[in-house]
């Protein structure tokens, strides 16, 4: 099992990034992905999730009309757009894959937004 997280990096205060999430080794249509993230001193944040089949999203109020999650089942990709990106979104981003059994983590992509 394997979530590969990419996309990460530095960014200007209002800028965009596109976070990706390569999976393999599961059957990744039937599971709930998220996105979380971890600033230092901080606790995990739980930013985004989908679910599997119908794709319903939901996010954190901190980045509700900034950032979109979406998924292509085809290619077992997840993916985090970050737009009007602030300071305070400065964090490792993790990809997650749960389902009612198993609970998989993607390694992080550091975020850091600044001037």
């Amino acid at each position: 099992v394997q979530l590969v997280e990419s996309g990460g990096g530095l960014v200007q205060p209002g800028g965009s990034l596109r976070l990706s999430c390569q999976a393999s080794g599961f059957t990744f249509s039937t599971y709930n992905m998220r996105w979380y993230r971890q600033a230092p001193g901080k606790e995990r944040e739980l930013v985004a999730t989908i679910s599997n089949f119908a794709g319903a999203t939901n996010y954190a109020d901190s980045v509700k009309g900034r950032f979109t999650i979406s998924r292509d089942n085809a290619k077992k990709m997840v993916y985090l757009q970050m737009n009007n990106l602030k300071p305070e979104d400065t964090a490792v981003y993790y990809c997650g894959a749960l389902n009612a059994i198993n609970d998989y983590w993607g390694q992080g992509t550091q975020v850091t937004v600044s001037s």
